[in-house]
């Protein structure tokens, strides 16, 4: 499949998908949609960016239209975080129109009354948390008994925040015969045990390397002590143009750089998990607007953001494990567009460094510093193409100084 027009579509998804400027598939969604659309259950791998809503909304969609209408949930979306939730949402908006599909979004931090409304209206497709879902199912507000599809996005992600017991409590609920998309950046053996044990004979999508930073995105990484990091991002901000999405570790470091970045004149908004729902939504409509040119976030958003054109990603603080590194990156260089991602770390975190070189497969080559940073620090840009190789401290390197 080479354009969108080629698929066999009702009137109202065709025109949708022309009005909002869909056209040409990504790779991911070339090769999902099709079995997809036939009722085969799918497993897909694919990097964050890749269009990975797309490549569900439109069989889903296209399946629900061909049947009656009814009131029931027939399609049920988990997804795991909220920000994650509203974002698919909001791609099903734009496809909807004339299809007289209703949709509902059932998520922890938001209004239950007004969420069992949109469903008791008649939503067709539910989107979740596992969570909240969960709990209207344990109070019986909720019936699972007519889904005809479901899908598991970003199962990976789920699977790490702790929500196994919730999705077999909820997949254990749901018809026999039914149709499973699974789509996740790793498969995992956490994941590798759910595809068995739900997932019926799926067609394999892989697309990319789901351990590498995708290509599109320049990564660069930074050697500097602590205490000269607020000054390198502020240089950086001065001298580049874009949006720039800052990961911050903890909700009070964020708190924390978020006002000197505002006290320094930069038009700056956060999301973590102490903020509240609306102020969540806020920040990252602000965001998307251009209201807010930088946005700091901890680690709820690494996969939640979902926002076409963010220039640049500033990993301030160290993720945990090399797979949050690819999932952080991962905010820019979307949809064909180059992006690039900065990296502090700090002379004593160098062992850190060097797991995640290993996890992600890269190799670190040291640079000049720019003018006007502090002496001793340096600056490691990695090609995305190598791979590592082992090496000593004595070797010249990150770390071999």
């Amino acid at each position: 499949m080479n354009q969108f027009s080629e698929l066999n579509l009702c009137a109202p998804l065709r025109d949708n998908l022309r009005r909002n400027c869909f056209t040409t598939p990504t790779p991911v969604q070339a090769e999902a949609i099709p079995p997809a659309m036939a009722g085969r259950d799918v497993v897909a791998t694919a990097q964050t960016g890749t269009g990975k809503t797309l490549a569900f909304a439109i069989p889903l969609l296209e399946a629900l239209v061909a049947q009656p209408r009814g009131k029931s949930i027939r399609a049920l979306i988990l997804s795991p975080t909220r920000e994650l939730a509203i974002q698919i949402e909001e791609t099903f908006a734009k496809l909807i129109p004339g299809t007289r599909i209703k949709t509902a979004v059932v998520v922890g931090g938001m209004s239950e009354n007004n969420q069992l409304r949109a469903i008791k209206s008649g939503a067709e497709v539910v989107i979740a948390t596992p969570g909240r879902l969960c709990d209207f199912l344990q109070r019986r507000l909720v019936d699972l008994s007519k889904v005809s599809s479901i899908v598991l996005d970003e199962a990976d992600r789920m699977l790490d925040m702790g929500f196994l017991p919730s999705l077999r409590q909820i997949l254990k609920t749901l018809p026999t015969e039914r149709q499973t998309m699974l789509f996740s950046a790793t498969i995992e053996t956490s994941v590798a045990h759910l595809i068995q044990d739900y997932v019926n004979n799926p067609v394999r999508v892989a697309i990319g390397h789901a351990t590498k930073p995708c290509e599109q995105v320049d990564l660069h990484l930074f050697e500097i002590d602590q205490h000269h990091k607020f000054d390198l991002l502020s240089i950086l901000l001065k001298e580049q143009k874009g949006s720039v999405l800052v990961f911050s570790r903890t909700k009070h470091g964020a708190d924390r750089l978020a006002n000197n970045l505002s006290r320094a004149g930069f038009k700056t908004t956060r999301i973590h998990g102490d903020r509240s729902q609306s102020q969540r939504n806020q920040a990252l409509q602000g965001f998307k607007d251009g209201d807010y040119r930088v946005l700091v976030a901890t680690d709820v958003a690494a996969r939640g953001i979902h926002v076409d054109g963010i220039a640049h990603v500033v990993n301030y603080d160290l993720p945990q494990v090399s797979e949050d590194f690819i999932h952080r990156v991962g905010r820019t260089g979307r949809a064909g567009a180059r992006g690039t991602a900065w990296t502090f770390a700090s002379p004593m975190e160098r062992s850190e460094i060097r797991q995640i070189e290993k996890g992600i497969g890269l190799k670190m080559k040291v640079l000049d510093l720019p003018a006007g940073m502090p002496e001793g620090s340096k600056i490691v840009v990695i090609p995305v193409a190598r791979k590592v190789r082992s090496f000593s401290p004595r070797r010249r390197g990150f770390g071999g100084r």
